[in-house]
């Protein structure tokens, strides 16, 4: 392949390509005339991007509409599948989801954001909107705490700085030394609670998983309705299976057969 010359045309035509997928991102198909009266982009220069993303088959053309292609699944899969731990994990997510009932999810970080790499729903558990590969706020999850929590000072530091800590419901919390106070005791017990913090009605437990080098690769949560997950389960019965998992996935890690 010949050298792609780095220019600021070439950058800004990648952005604006990118922007045009973001729009159709979610929207189920979208004709160029929708797509032009809601950016203030001429509708030649989005078509030529359009034309461009459906004959390298990002976009695809359906009566006078378009949409993402299957293709971003395809690149989506390959990207978790390239994870060593991801079959491991899968596994005990799973097991956890089985095990409880509710929904359990393992989530990694990436940017400062929490992003969910996989999910399962027991047979008693609530559908929410957190997809696999959905970016979330770390501050406001079981398992984003989790993570913050194991990760050195300095890092969480610029997360904060470069993300904030916005009010996700009435009782995230918002303010940056309660914050820091939480995540010692969460390091301190071992795991994470999201009391509602996150969604309205719905509480969680998350626990962080380390990886074969000794740096956190993510964390399983558990989460279920406020008025099912409480009490001694919450508290006690779902961390203490958590933190076994846990010890179990990272020496599966550290010692793989």
């Amino acid at each position: 392949m010949d050298e792609i010359p780095h220019t600021d045309s070439n950058l800004r035509s990648v952005e604006l390509s990118f922007g045009i997928i973001e729009q159709l991102r979610g929207r189920g198909k979208t004709t160029l005339a929708e797509l032009t009266a809601e950016t203030d982009l001429a509708k030649s220069t989005i078509h030529s991007h359009l034309t461009t993303l459906t004959n390298l088959g990002y976009v695809v053309k359906e009566d006078n509409a378009y949409r993402l292609s299957l293709r971003f699944l395809e690149l989506g899969e390959e990207v978790r599948n390239l994870q060593p731990e991801y079959r491991i994990l899968v596994d005990h997510v799973e097991a956890l989801a089985e095990r409880f009932e509710e929904r359990a999810q393992f989530i990694v970080e990436e940017e400062g954001k929490g992003v969910y790499i996989y999910r399962k729903t027991g047979s008693r558990a609530v559908m929410t909107d957190s997809g696999v590969g959905k970016h979330i706020p770390l501050h406001s999850t079981a398992a984003g705490k989790a993570i913050l929590a194991h990760m050195p000072r300095e890092e969480v530091q610029e997360i904060i700085e470069r993300h904030g800590l916005g009010s996700v419901t009435e009782h995230t919390i918002t303010d940056e030394e309660e914050l820091y106070e939480e995540l010692d005791e969460i390091r301190e017990r071992g795991y994470a609670f999201n009391r509602e913090e996150n969604l309205a009605g719905l509480n969680a437990v998350g626990v962080h998983v380390k990886g074969a080098d000794g740096t956190v690769l993510g964390a399983l949560s558990v989460s279920g309705p406020s008025f099912r997950l409480k009490g001694a389960q919450l508290e006690s019965e779902i961390p203490d299976f958590m933190l076994g998992l846990a010890n179990e996935i990272e020496l599966n890690l550290a010692y793989p057969q």
